[in-house]
């Protein structure tokens, strides 16, 4: 199997020696953040920082006549930040070091952007949630289209690679978060609940099907309060709703993708829940990469127990050839089982997995790429 690893242009930019270590691992290629959600993140191989803090922005160099006319742009990481241009150096070092580089977009994850308001999910209790874009709106689904095609176009980019392409809603890290008996609430529906969009574009998609925005409104207040829980009939409607909304985005995402780089492959961060929101949105895995659809779907593996169930109920539902990257996660500091990353490989290699991704090697301790080379050299046994 093929075995990627993920990284942030700040853990190579500035640092001579980090493509020929990462390379020296064993790797077949890196997905590059091109356009992120803010983070806070530490470097420990990096000779010049240990943490960086960075808003959500963009890393590469924007052709400003292509967003002339957009109702959102981009913002670019501030001076001394590793503003545009940080993702060309970065991926100029890696293919030097024989790395193919896939550009990584983070889509409607977008702090910057989304507190100003006006695009952003709106609950039913009239929360704005400013670090996500709604994908019902009319701007949102331009940003998106363009955002993408530009880093896809990109040269030396040899594939993207879309997160948060979709519904993203109310689960987010966030400074001292004090939300975790949300998700337990309304037998166990809070997060969804609080994840549906009441902004104006989404109040005219409930009124085209035949509901009322501010009594279906009052219904998930009460639901999410632990009142009745949602007529079917109303789930439903909302489900069919949100999922045309996410669709004309992703379709919208992917023809622009496909005029602008023709022939690279365009792999979406996915779940096969339809009710899935955030980082791995949720779309039916025959129709993301059915016809005009996406290459392949990247799915988030980092439990090892559920993670082959995963990959299998995907697996099953794909057509034929679509690409599946199984994410596996790398970093013991982040909950990661490092010394068992060979079993997990095996574990989602025979549920149907195509490839493989690993999380992170710019957070990855000394103890942790040690275990990625083992990964690597038992991977690449599997491709001789």
């Amino acid at each position: 199997m093929r075995t990627g690893a993920y990284l942030y242009p700040w853990d190579v930019d500035g640092d001579p020696a980090a493509a020929g270590r990462l390379a020296g691992l064993g790797l077949t290629g890196v997905t590059l953040a091109a356009a992120y959600h803010a983070v806070r993140a530490v470097t420990p191989h990096h000779p010049g920082h240990r943490i960086v803090t960075r808003d959500a922005g963009i890393y590469f160099q924007p052709d400003p006549a292509r967003w002339r006319d957009a109702r959102l742009r981009p913002v670019g990481a501030a001076p001394g930040d590793d503003g545009p241009g940080a993702f060309e150096r970065a991926a100029d070092a890696l293919r030097a070091a024989g790395l193919p580089v896939t550009a990584w977009v983070v889509v409607t994850h977008n702090s910057r952007l989304a507190d100003a308001g006006e695009c952003s999910v709106h609950n039913a209790f009239g929360d704005v949630y400013p670090w996500a874009l709604c994908a019902g709106s009319d701007p949102v689904r331009e940003y998106a289209g363009l955002l993408a095609a530009e880093a896809a176009a990109l040269a030396g980019v040899d594939a993207i690679e879309l997160e948060a392409c979709g519904w993203y809603g109310f689960e987010h890290g966030s400074a001292h978060d004090k939300t975790g008996n949300v998700a337990g609430a309304a037998g166990g529906a809070g997060d969804w609940l609080l994840s549906l969009c009441f902004c104006g574009a989404c109040a005219s998609a409930y009124r085209e099907a035949g509901a009322d925005p501010a009594e279906l409104a009052g219904l998930v207040r009460a639901a999410a309060d632990g009142g009745p829980a949602l007529p079917g009939d109303v789930c439903a409607m909302v489900d069919a709703a949100r999922a045309a909304a996410s669709g004309r985005l992703l379709a919208e995402v992917l023809a622009v993708v496909r005029a602008a780089a023709p022939g690279r492959p365009v792999l979406v961060h996915s779940h096969p829940d339809p009710r899935a929101v955030g980082a791995n949105p949720g779309y039916d895995p025959a129709v993301l990469c059915g016809p005009d659809g996406a290459d392949g779907v990247v799915l988030a593996c980092g439990n090892p127990v559920t993670a082959p169930d995963l990959v299998a109920r995907t697996a099953a539902a794909t057509p034929p050839g679509s690409r599946i990257a199984a994410v596996l996660q790398a970093v013991a500091g982040l909950g990661g089982q490092p010394g068992t990353l060979v079993a997990q490989a095996e574990a989602v290699r025979a549920a149907g997995a195509t490839e493989l991704r690993v999380y992170h090697a710019g957070l990855a301790a000394q103890s942790d790429l040690a275990a990625i080379r083992d990964l690597c050299r038992a991977t690449a046994a599997t491709r001789q």
